[in-house]
């Protein structure tokens, strides 16, 4: 694999210089002045990021998946039951977290393909007339099938059902790439890692939770003692952490808001969506589908491609690396091998993009798929210079 080349994996992502240089600091005492002065800027500044007005981020030394863990142990207790929706990968990992750790998991089963089913929700939300249900798990992007979900629409079906239950949203690849908004929809609990939108090493969970989930806080018995929420924002009230911190990610992460804010976090969002529609214009050039059922799913951070009957994807991205260096993603549980994955989240331009694409031609024309060379690359390119004159005045 050269490091030469840009990845186009949904995370981690690629890495801009100005963010390398950021984490290349020196040590710092975390228990100095020096420290809070990074330190406590953040929190606005992530809260900017999701749109939450009310309510309490904390930063963890880890990934996505202890974010989940310390949302789910923080908030609810053993025997509580959640709803969920399995359709790919990553909201099936979510279950299977919340199962080991007792949780009663009241699961919908829905296409890999589909988003989460607000409809389906808010009928279990009607029939649950003793809201038993205390929590109703969502992944907004689910990076196996490149699927975004409605969270908007889950909040209304919450609102039409009456039902208190909590709303807990998997932002790991959305949040900083695609629109967020923890207030206007209601969130409780959101759950991110520095590795996507932020474009830094893996090694942060980032989570923002409600007033109504740091009051069930107070009486929730799940297990926790390294992802004790309390303990975490008691330390950070007073400017510093209950044990080491990350300190050159928190270095990092302080320049990455600037980038997000500097951009614009709407033109972000514009230049995701961007470069994400250049790669559906390839792949419709090529004959190919997205394993996302419709285009209102259409996620703007990876694209998941169905190849054709008889081909393998997982072939695709194995010589991709072997024999040009380059990373795409492979297709993971119901779709291994049906799907090959291009993510284009984080650090990405439309440059950077084709020549993802043109990589992606040449492998699957050198696997024997029906594909004419440069057909792709040209679908996008028509599309990137039609529509640069506008992204370069937004800008």
């Amino acid at each position: 694999m050269s490091t030469q080349n840009p990845v186009f994996i949904p995370g981690p992502t690629n890495i801009p210089e100005r963010l390398r240089a950021a984490v290349n600091v020196p040590t710092i005492d975390h228990r100095s002045a020096s420290f809070t002065k990074l330190f406590k800027p953040l929190f606005q500044g992530v809260k900017d990021v999701l749109k939450m007005q009310d309510g309490e981020v904390a930063f963890f030394p880890a990934t996505g998946t202890a974010g989940w863990e310390a949302a789910v142990t923080n908030v609810l207790s053993p025997g509580d039951r959640v709803l969920a929706a399995r359709h790919g990968m990553f909201s099936h990992r979510w279950i299977d977290l919340c199962t080991r750790h007792g949780l009663d998991m009241q699961v919908i089963e829905a296409p890999w393909g589909s988003g989460a089913p607000a409809d389906k929700f808010e009928e279990a939300l009607k029939a649950d007339t003793d809201h038993k249900i205390k929590a109703v798990l969502v992944t907004h992007n689910e990076t196996a099938t490149g699927v975004r979900s409605d969270i908007a629409a889950v909040r209304r079906a919450l609102d039409a059902a009456n039902h208190p239950a909590m709303l807990f949203v998997d932002g790991v690849s959305s949040i900083a790439s695609m629109d967020f908004r923890f207030s206007e929809w209601g969130v409780d609990a959101a759950v991110t890692g520095s590795q996507k939108g932020f474009m830094l090493p893996a090694g942060l969970a980032i989570i923002g939770f409600s007033p109504k989930a740091m009051k069930a806080m107070e009486t929730a018995k799940g297990h926790r003692a390294f992802l004790d929420v309390r303990d975490m924002l008691g330390a950070n009230a007073k400017g510093g952490y209950p044990y080491t911190p990350p300190v050159q990610l928190l270095f990092g992460l302080s320049t990455s808001l600037d980038m997000l804010k500097e951009e614009g976090l709407e033109n972000v969002f514009a230049r995701h969506h961007r470069i994400a529609e250049g790669i559906r214009r390839a792949v419709a050039a090529w004959g190919m589908k997205l394993c996302a059922q419709s285009p209102d799913l259409y996620s703007d951070t990876v694209s998941a491609i169905v190849v054709p009957e008889g081909f393998d994807g997982t072939k695709v991205v194995t010589h991709a690396a072997d024999k040009y260096g380059v990373a795409f993603g492979v297709g993971l549980g119901e779709v291994a091998g049906k799907v090959f994955r291009i993510g284009h989240l984080g650090s990405l331009t439309d440059v950077m993009a084709l020549s993802g694409l043109a990589a992606a031609e040449m492998t699957m024309a050198d696997l024997g798929f029906p594909i004419t060379l440069g057909s792709g690359v040209a679908a996008a390119q028509d599309y990137y210079r039609d529509t640069a004159a506008a992204m370069q005045k937004a800008a």
